[in-house]
């Protein structure tokens, strides 16, 4: 069921999180607050407030404590958060997550972090923020690259060079990353290093997963959310540019020494 106002139109009226954007809603008009008034008071953009209140982007805790607090609510806002405790991956990445699984293939760059899939559970804790229930989930997902039946997908992937060098969390946290990464290298999974400089990989990560079957479906990142789609158009530019990045970066072999020295001289 759809729902609209002049502030915005609602996808789904009934799913946790547009609910909760409504009880904003209620709150900051009893207030007699405009939204442009409650973004100037908390610190917060208009956009943010308007995709909150119509249930297009979450809220999270920092936010909530911040209406709580100008709209005299009593903490309603913040306790109402509980409903993410039970929803182990965000709303947009369920879709996704359920072709990961079933992938036959599985194609990814990745410019700033390493790839969910191939993380330590301590890298992950911290990009993660400490969420222990989002780490368990993650480690999770992972089980797909060791499982005997079906077969684990074919994967494929590319890092920036920089994210061999981007501090996430102490040095001990980053020399583990990269020996894992080193240590789950297998006929059927290959991680290579584009090197720094120019290339055709700066525009942000994606994944592409091939079905049983034959069929491919993309998740690209963007600065709030990811988004899965299996739009011929945006598939085949996505292809074409994973096979443009794979092309530029080192091979296998190259990229493991390159690794390994990065572990020596930078995280040891």
């Amino acid at each position: 069921m759809l729902n609209s106002d002049k502030e915005g139109i609602i996808s789904n009226l009934y799913t946790p999180q547009a609910i909760w954007g409504r009880e904003l809603r209620h709150h900051r008009k009893a207030a007699g607050l405009t939204q442009s008034q409650l973004a100037e008071r908390i610190h917060y953009s208009e956009s943010l407030i308007s995709g909150i209140e119509t249930g297009q982007i979450p809220s999270g805790p920092d936010f909530a404590e911040r209406c709580d607090e100008l709209l005299e609510t009593g903490g309603l806002l913040s306790r109402l958060l509980d409903w993410r405790k039970g929803q182990v991956f965000p709303s947009w990445f369920g879709k996704w997550h359920e072709k990961e699984q079933v992938a036959v293939t599985l194609r990814t760059y990745q410019p700033l972090v390493i790839p969910g899939l191939l993380q330590t559970e301590a890298y992950a804790r911290v990009v993660l923020r400490g969420d222990e229930a989002a780490v368990e989930a993650r480690m999770h997902r992972q089980a797909i690259l060791v499982r005997e039946d079906p077969q684990p997908p074919t994967y494929r992937c590319v890092i920036d060079e920089g994210v061999l060098h981007r501090p996430i969390g102490d040095a001990k946290t980053m020399k583990g990353q990269l020996e894992h990464l080193i240590s789950v290298i297998n006929p059927r999974l290959s991680v290579q290093v584009i090197p720094h400089g120019m290339h055709s990989g700066l525009m942000g990560g994606f994944v592409i997963a091939t079905l049983e079957g034959g069929d491919d479906v993309l998740y690209a990142e963007t600065a709030v959310r990811g988004l899965t789609t299996s739009d011929h158009e945006d598939i085949a530019a996505a292809v074409e540019r994973f096979e443009a990045i794979r092309t530029e970066a080192l091979p296998l072999n190259m990229s493991i020494e390159l690794i390994q020295r990065t572990v020596e001289e930078k995280w040891t």
